[in-house]
């Protein structure tokens, strides 16, 4: 690449033709399998498997989404409203707690801090959704929690990862200086976090949000253990959409699929800004 220029103390850069090639390669890469989506969704399963394959959109979407929503074996309503439930609260707790544990862990001075941030360094080294599931499920029948919402959405409250995200975060965007001299203005602690660090943090925030939102939108294994075919998250419903009337119907299969990545593009759109934000500014400051 050639030097442009500079702008605020960055430098700026002008990208080669090489660079915008691949740069469009790699766009194209990322949009096709949406793009392959729609394509299969507004078309009939007789298209969906004709060989050649169609490339572009037909006009069947609209019937394929009703088709799909009125299945009463998929659920798959219900599946996105319960998917809404356990996202939504998952991601307002684990991005409050780990805002908190993150302020405590790199700015409070207190006995056992690096015992205690080993062991949350531990918790992601190992996956507990996989190994934990058992002894999860056998507490989950001794609380009589099965097939409830608490039952998906209590394990993942606190997330190890998240709360070292935010650690790193807040000892990159809040200085020392600041907090000592909230302190010294007589500040509390649950000051300092509130009106010192919160703001700072914002956009480490939105990337952790989105972050954990997806990962806990496309959560398969345990809810497809803990709930009951009637009462699923999205991504279960899906999959009770191909083990049923459609099982060979890869039209339904791809419409259902449509229907669960509108609401993570939704997030995506009106909040891409201060995700790509907060991405580029921990990148800077790194």
């Amino acid at each position: 690449m050639t030097r442009a220029g500079s702008r605020g103390g960055v430098r700026l850069w002008d990208a080669t033709v090489l660079t915008r090639v691949t740069l469009g390669f790699a766009l194209l890469l990322s949009v096709w399998p949406l793009y392959w989506m729609v394509v299969i969704a507004s078309r009939t399963v007789s298209d969906a498997t004709a060989v050649p394959p169609p490339l572009l959109p037909g006009g069947n979407l609209g019937e394929n989404i009703s088709r799909a929503l009125a299945d009463d074996s998929a659920h798959l309503l219900v599946g996105l409203g319960n998917s809404f439930v356990v996202a939504g609260s998952v991601t307002v707790a684990v991005v409050l707690i780990s805002t908190m544990a993150g302020f405590a862990f790199a700015k409070l001075r207190f006995r056992g801090r690096t015992v205690l941030l080993v062991s949350v360094l531990l918790t992601m080294m190992v996956p507990l959704q996989h190994v934990g599931v058992v002894p999860l499920y056998i507490m989950m029948i001794e609380l009589d929690w099965t097939n409830t919402m608490q039952a998906v959405i209590l394990p993942f409250l606190v997330n190890g990862f998240g709360i070292f995200l935010m650690r790193q975060y807040t000892l990159q965007a809040v200085p020392d200086e600041l907090v000592e001299a909230a302190r010294m203005d007589g500040a509390s602690t649950w000051t300092v976090y509130w009106r010192v660090v919160l703001p700072a943090v914002r956009p480490g925030m939105a990337v952790l949000a989105l972050l954990t939102f997806m990962q806990n939108w496309n959560e398969f294994l345990w809810p497809l253990i803990i709930l009951r075919p009637d009462n699923p998250t999205i991504q279960v419903a899906i999959r009770g959409l191909s083990d049923t009337n459609y099982g060979s119907d890869y039209s339904m299969i791809f419409t259902g699929t449509l229907l669960s990545i509108v609401p993570l593009v939704i997030i995506f759109i009106a909040f891409g800004r201060q995700i790509v934000g907060g991405l580029m500014e921990g990148a800077v400051k790194s």
